[in-house]
């Protein structure tokens, strides 16, 4: 039997993924959580064989609920089922230890078919995300495609400072600054500050 815990802030959608799998003679659901911090202490209580993990969750998101439970309890495989095709969070999963990526306009069948495939260790791709990682490969590192002055302020956009101080410190104008993190924002495929921050600290370039 597979013991699978689902992960989802709606109280809809957990009910329906349950309904679901209910119907599967091979599955059991063993939990159901509304935020990551309860993800991931389900997962760990209940040994889940696989948890079905929502992003975008309270408390904790599902990034970082992925990343405890691959933690607290690495026999349970993630696999991320969510609304998001973007190239970013599709890694960022992966990275964080998400096993597999489906997304919520997947069928029945197939988000079966891709937990049966996660408890057995293998790797379930909604098509959607394989397409978008087959492209990245193809695409240099967002960090390559960066100059020396883009790495730099990207390291103190991730230390926290504010545009004006970097331009001081750096002795640039702030218009220039402003452009180069709007590059800096294209080049890694994200769309504020706090993004660009995670990004570089856990890619150790805010230790530049």
């Amino acid at each position: 039997m597979i013991r699978v815990v689902i992960a989802d802030d709606h109280n809809l959608v957990r009910a329906g993924l349950a309904q679901l799998l209910a119907d599967a003679d091979d599955i059991d659901v063993v939990g159901m959580a509304g935020d990551g911090h309860e993800a991931v202490t389900l997962a760990t209580e209940h040994e889940a064989d696989v948890v079905l993990m929502d992003l975008s969750m309270p408390e904790l998101d599902g990034i970082e609920a992925t990343r405890a439970i691959g933690s607290k309890s690495p026999d349970s495989r993630v696999v991320v089922l969510t609304s998001f095709s973007d190239r970013a969070r599709i890694l960022d999963a992966l990275d964080a230890g998400a096993i597999g990526y489906l997304l919520k306009d997947t069928e029945p069948d197939e988000l079966m078919r891709g937990i049966r495939a996660a408890a057995r260790g293998e790797s379930p791709l909604a098509p959607k995300a394989a397409h978008q990682l087959i492209s990245s490969r193809r695409r240099p590192a967002p960090v390559d495609q960066l100059t020396d002055r883009e790495r730099e302020i990207l390291g103190l956009v991730a230390k926290g400072h504010a545009n004006k101080r970097i331009a001081h410190q750096l002795q640039i104008s702030e218009n220039t600054v402003k452009n180069h993190v709007t590059r800096i924002f294209q080049a890694l495929d994200v769309t504020d500050r706090t993004q660009a921050a995670l990004w570089a600290q856990r890619h150790g370039v805010d230790r530049l």
